[in-house]
């Protein structure tokens, strides 16, 4: 799985924080708050990520909506695991990866565990 583009990740930011379908114009308008951007360039962007099946499209009059195909957080747990994939020891890479971590995300991870562990036994 390859890592958004910058344009990408931007419009990919937004449909999630959104939490809804968007138009383009309305990505645009949002995206042209903080530095200029032609619509065509979103236009082709979002046809882009919808090809590659990261949206989802559907026609709202004559404007097309997009939405997202997955949530930020499995798209943040394909990257992570894409990224184990490269490691030849992946108990070592857990082990740096693990080491890095701030208490509250090793707390975190703990309880993502635990319940992983109760939905093996079901």
């Amino acid at each position: 799985m390859r890592r958004l583009g910058e344009l990408e990740a931007e419009i990919m930011d937004r449909l999630w924080r959104w939490k809804r379908p968007a138009t383009v114009r309305e990505i645009v308008d949002d995206i042209n708050k903080q530095r200029p951007l032609a619509y065509t360039t979103v236009n082709t962007v979002a046809t882009i990520l919808y090809n590659k099946g990261w949206l989802l499209r559907g026609k709202q009059g004559r404007a097309w909506v997009y939405s997202p195909v997955r949530t930020r957080e499995e798209y943040s747990a394909a990257l992570m695991e894409e990224a184990l994939g490269t490691s030849e020891d992946h108990t070592a890479a857990l082990a740096h990866f693990v080491g890095q971590m701030a208490p509250d995300e090793v707390s975190a991870l703990r309880k993502a565990l635990r319940g992983a562990g109760r939905q093996d036994r079901s």
